[in-house]
């Protein structure tokens, strides 16, 4: 554990990046995971200035983000990527989930917000700020970050007995990339999870969010690939209820993959991303020169590992 001076002669403990790869080829693996985001500038009273190329995480956070303020608990380095030989990369990272939660810019209006509001009435103070136009309860409807894949509408769907079998796990892991327990009054969660087999790999990305009293959602993006196939099947997925008109018991309310089942579907999006070969990847006549530089670039440094 490392030591480190930020302004203010205050001492943060930074815990080392852990990281860990692994290759089933033709995919390469990796993830990154370490400490929470600090809650200022780590570098000056004033922050990172506009034009500072080595900006710290909390300023690259505030500056693309431009939220009032952030989830109590963010992992900018928690990372999941996933590269294939032919150049396309498919990642997981909390500051592309974050882009998808409506700021201070649009002005929503939650449905729950004002039946939360009167179910705590003795937080009225707190409660004011947050029915703000600002979704305080960081809904994303992300579902990973693509480069490299052609996307298109499917009717294939990922067979769950498949999943089901008994297959060795050659690969496992769980990592969160954003957290806020909204003044303890409920919670919202992103989070990611991998596991791969012999024969295929899954990955499921979800956002939970459970407002005590009030209501229930869970969005789930699920990405299937069998190896030798071109192609990965993206499911995503809606379900959402008021706490009033869920039959269950509350104590299935803590854990996601318990109540989603029951939560009624209200919206589903689903897709093929599949993967150019080698011949494909060269760019067509027309194409401009700085995107056939990036895909050299990407090509070039994932061969680099074999």
């Amino acid at each position: 554990m490392t030591a480190v001076k930020v302004h203010g002669g205050i001492d943060i403990l930074r815990l080392p990046v852990n990281e860990e790869e692994h290759v089933f080829p033709p995919w390469h693996i990796k993830y990154t995971q370490s400490h929470i985001l600090h809650s200022k500038c780590s570098k000056s009273e004033n922050g990172c200035g506009d034009q500072d190329a080595d900006a710290c995480q909390f300023c690259i956070y505030s500056r693309t983000l431009e939220m009032p303020h952030m989830p109590d608990m963010v992992f900018p380095n928690n990372i999941l990527t996933l590269k294939h030989r032919d150049g396309a990369i498919l990642q997981f990272n909390a500051l592309d989930a974050l882009k998808y939660v409506a700021n201070g810019k649009i002005n929503i209006q939650l449905a729950c917000a004002e039946a939360w509001k009167e179910s705590r009435s003795e937080n009225s103070e707190f409660l004011e700020e947050k029915v703000k136009p600002f979704d305080w309860t960081f809904t994303t409807s992300y579902t990973g970050t693509i480069s490299g894949f052609q996307l298109e509408e499917t009717n294939e769907r990922i067979d769950l007995d498949k999943l089901r079998r008994k297959e060795k796990i050659m690969f496992y892991h769980d990592l969160t990339l954003f957290e806020d327990e909204l003044h303890d009054n409920g919670i919202a969660a992103c989070s990611v999870k991998i596991r791969v087999m012999p024969t295929s790999f899954f990955i499921l990305l979800r956002y939970f969010l459970r407002i005590d009293n009030v209501m229930l959602r869970v969005k789930d993006t699920r990405i299937y690939h069998e190896f030798g196939h071109n192609y990965l099947l993206r499911e995503f997925t809606t379900r959402e209820a008021k706490v009033q008109d869920i039959r269950v018991s509350p104590a299935l309310f803590v854990e996601p993959s318990e109540i989603a089942p029951h939560l009624p579907l209200t919206e589903s999006h689903y897709h093929k991303l599949i993967i150019p070969s080698r011949e494909e990847l060269k760019v067509e006549e027309g194409t401009s020169t700085s995107v056939k530089n990036t895909n050299r670039k990407v090509y070039e440094e994932f061969y680099q590992r074999y």
